[in-house]
């Protein structure tokens, strides 16, 4: 999908910008920012700004400090923004008023104002029919409202008005959360024919393979890397390597300066005790010896002030190298008492009939891990609240016969009012204090992090909190059940969750779109929902 008006002076520039929340909090400080034509994939933790930054420059925020500078249009598709329900179609798609205008006209009013409307967009209709078609909408009609479309289609919806606009500047902001492996090829194709401005905020990977460059936005600022996620690892595990040389060789430097530092207080301590032996042996004139005192000491003084500013310089570059070195911590976890023998049934759905027609018989034995797939729309997420009985089955059975937990998508586990800790400890009540940190330190929250509430956390401390309370639960679930859980995870996360899950020992059934989680999951058995049938199918 080519962008035959994006102009090539399209740029954004960022001067100077700075950003703070009402209650205080910094996201940006004296931030500089200059992206022109190209696919840029902008990355980072959770929490780090990326969010906030596409804000500020669609112009949904106001900078507190610097300047924003963009040339051309700009089309935003903000993460979360639902469309209302009752518009129609052609309504969000922007063409509304046009298209009426001429089916007026080609019912025989030619009043000015219809020709206004038009201005010389005569083929929007059928330029929406393409657009709609290219991305996978072909049959939509552009009557219907937006409330009888799916959550992956109003994001299609969405993108195609943006389209249709032709912006110079499009920012996307997790764009392929909520679709299905079908949608997320089409947006894919979209975006590699894009050859305007293009900055898009994204974890899928998949995606972040067809752009031109990655932006690593981390501690305020951004590092550039050229190409493609594949070659930003590549990159970065080199920078990372010679970081890490670096560290080591700061370390060495440090200790050696400490030894030496030691060594000159060493020799000093003797002349000391020598000085003071001639003095009280009295071998020399006075006036000789207290030049020589005076002499000594500001000796001394001169040695000890440069070896301990060498071990200050030792010291700065320690802290420069260990800085460079990212923070990689992993979850680590031992949790033997989720293991589940090959042979055991561990749930069983007979003949069960969910709700929007989805229609499963399926018995789960030993320490499957399933992936659940199929189009938007198709039941996944009502099938995996029916296991969990959040949902009643309209006929039929699902039977649990182990221990199970369930991680929804929008995380409605925690008490935003709890402290971490405090919510752990509502899933296991009988677990000490003690006990509870001190497993909890393994999923990242360590000391005071485990005292923060849980209103208060970042979108990937909330999952792993999460994350946390279920598989700390007592009894140890022994089957896991997981919708969408990469939804709104940075890249590290994503890795921490795999990392996690590699520890466990149960059966996993999981609801994803996410192709490179799944794979890197180890997928035992693919599921499907197509056609209202849960069927068997061939690995994605």
């Amino acid at each position: 999908m080519s962008m035959s008006s994006a102009s090539s002076a399209a740029s954004i520039v960022c001067t100077g910008l700075g950003f703070t929340w009402p209650d205080g909090s910094p996201v940006l400080e004296d931030f500089p920012l200059a992206v022109g034509p190209g696919r840029t994939g902008l990355i980072g933790l959770n929490g780090a700004g990326k969010s906030t930054l596409l804000k500020l420059i669609a112009g949904e925020l106001t900078p507190t400090a610097g300047s924003i500078k963009v040339a051309g249009e700009v089309g935003y598709l903000p993460q979360h923004a639902p469309l209302d329900t009752a518009l129609r179609v052609d309504q969000a798609l922007g063409i509304a008023t046009a298209r009426a205008a001429l089916h007026a006209i080609e019912g025989g009013d030619a009043s000015e104002e219809h020709f206004t409307a038009i201005g010389d967009d005569w083929d929007v209709e059928e330029r929406a029919r393409a657009t709609l078609d290219q991305l996978g909408l072909p049959g939509i009609d552009l009557d219907r409202t937006i409330g009888e479309v799916s959550g992956g289609e109003s994001v299609l919806l969405r993108l195609a008005a943006l389209l249709l606009r032709r912006p110079d500047v499009l920012l996307l902001d997790e764009p392929t959360n909520n679709l299905d492996v079908a949608a997320r090829e089409r947006l894919y194709t979209a975006v590699s024919g894009w050859s305007g401005v293009l900055v898009v905020v994204s974890h899928d990977r998949e995606l972040l393979e067809r752009v031109d460059r990655i932006a690593d936005l981390r501690d305020g600022e951004v590092h550039w890397y050229g190409g493609n996620f594949s070659a930003y690892e590549r990159a970065l595990a080199v920078e990372q390597e010679a970081a890490e040389r670096m560290l080591r060789v700061a370390e060495a430097d440090v200790q050696r300066q400490k030894r030496e530092l030691a060594d000159a207080q060493v020799k000093l301590a003797r002349r000391v005790r020598y000085g003071n032996k001639m003095n009280a042996q009295k071998r020399e004139p006075k006036i000789v010896m207290n030049e020589r005192k005076r002499e000594a000491q500001v000796s001394a003084g001169k040695h000890r002030i440069m070896h301990t500013e060498r071990l200050k310089e030792a010291r700065d570059r320690l802290d420069e190298a260990t800085e460079a070195v990212r923070d990689d911590d992993e979850i680590r976890i031992d949790l033997p008492h989720t293991a589940v023998p090959p042979g055991r049934t561990v749930l069983t759905l007979h003949d069960l009939q969910a709700r929007y027609g989805v229609h499963a018989d399926l018995e789960v034995r030993g320490p499957e891990r399933i992936a659940l797939t199929g189009h938007n729309g198709s039941g996944k997420t009502t099938l995996l609240r029916t296991v969990a009985g959040a949902i009643p089955p309209e006929s039929g059975t699902a039977e649990t016969h182990v221990p199970y937990r369930f991680l929804p998508q929008r995380l409605e586990v925690l008490d935003p009012a709890l402290t971490v800790a405090e919510n752990v400890a509502r899933f296991a009540p009988d677990a000490t204090n003690n006990r509870i940190r001190a497993r909890l330190a393994r999923f990242l929250f360590k000391g005071a992090r485990a005292d923060q509430l849980a209103g208060t956390l970042s979108g990937g401390e909330r999952f792993r909190a999460s994350l946390a309370a279920l598989m700390l639960a007592e009894p140890a679930p022994q089957l896991l059940l997981l919708d969408e859980p990469t939804n709104n995870l940075d890249l590290a996360s994503v890795r921490r969750l795999v990392t996690a899950l590699e520890s466990y020992e149960g059966a996993l059934l999981v609801v994803s779109h996410d192709l490179t989680f799944l794979r890197d999951l180890g997928i035992t058995r693919w599921l499907s929902t197509e056609d209202g049938e849960l069927t068997d199918i061939a690995p994605l």
